[in-house]
């Protein structure tokens, strides 16, 4: 089964999230456990967690579809050893709380070099990053997110997140989620079916499918190559609806988390429905 959702809100509390997807008619939802503009939060109570875990189980949402986001401000390749320690530690946490909520998956961006490191150092420091919070956490994997390329940002190559994963000690907790959009600013074609054979062929051949835990489904206003992060609603933007036709008929898509990031969340409802619509055109 195809696992469509969004990342909904969880204002007032991470335990209204679930309910939020539910209104949306999500299968699948992505969350931020704590304010993602924010280094430091409250720990959870032991009142939400029940809460969320009672609430998940009511909405039929199981928790490896849930795909919880970390900071934004976390930067696990940083080239500056005080920033960096101040990173590790927010993700440690980030880990933690996914552990607490009983969740699987934690989905982050790699990291970036700020123009003070090589491409090799900053892929060294955010594996070794990853390796120092592993082994602090139990059951809860690493999910990298490919990026747009933007900046000194790493991870908007496959090649990239290949390096990663083979630095990753244990590769059992570490998996890649693949956002549309951010793939195609990156330069990977997606307009099309033969596109997409040949973009997702390169995936599989450069990392590999069994490392694919999740997805971001989103369109793109900026064309290939750009490599700007600007989601757009789906069919809205540059990539139309090729790319999402083919993961809706792919197997390979099966029973992983696969969430909305579009600009409009009024369109949400729309277009989880237009998404599973797409797989009668096949």
């Amino acid at each position: 089964m195809k696992r469509i959702g969004a990342h909904v809100s969880a204002a007032g509390g991470v335990q209204n999230a679930p309910l939020n997807a539910q209104k949306i008619g999500a299968r699948a939802f992505a969350l931020f456990t704590k304010n993602q503009r924010q280094w430091s939060a409250k720990p959870l109570t032991e009142e939400q967690i029940s809460a969320f875990q009672e609430n998940l189980a009511a909405v039929n949402i199981a928790p490896e579809h849930v795909l919880p986001h970390d900071s934004y401000l976390i930067n696990l390749g940083h080239p500056e050893a005080a920033a960096l320690a101040k990173s590790r530690d927010a993700f440690l946490d980030e880990l933690q709380r996914c552990q607490q909520l009983g969740l699987r998956l934690l989905n982050f961006h790699p990291g970036s070099h700020l123009d003070k490191s090589s491409e090799a150092q900053c892929l060294a420091t955010i594996a070794d990053s990853i390796n120092w919070a592993l082994a602090q956490t139990t059951g809860v994997v690493a999910v990298i997110e490919n990026t747009a390329g933007q900046g000194s940002n790493l991870g908007w190559r496959f090649e990239h997140l290949a390096e990663i994963i083979n630095q990753v000690e244990d590769r059992s907790r570490v998996g890649i989620c693949l956002d549309t959009c951010h793939t195609f600013v990156a330069g990977y074609d997606l307009r099309t079916e033969e596109a997409c054979e040949a973009t997702f062929a390169e995936f599989d051949r450069v990392v590999g499918f069994s490392y694919l835990r999740g997805m971001h489904l989103n369109d793109s206003k900026p064309d290939l190559g750009a490599r700007v992060d600007r989601h757009h609603s789906i069919g809205q933007g540059k990539l139309g609806l090729s790319v999402f036709r083919y993961i809706m008929n792919d197997p390979r898509f099966e029973e992983i988390p696969m969430v909305l990031e579009t600009i409009d969340e009024s369109l949400w409802p729309a277009e989880i429905e237009q998404l599973y619509g797409l797989q009668k055109e096949m």
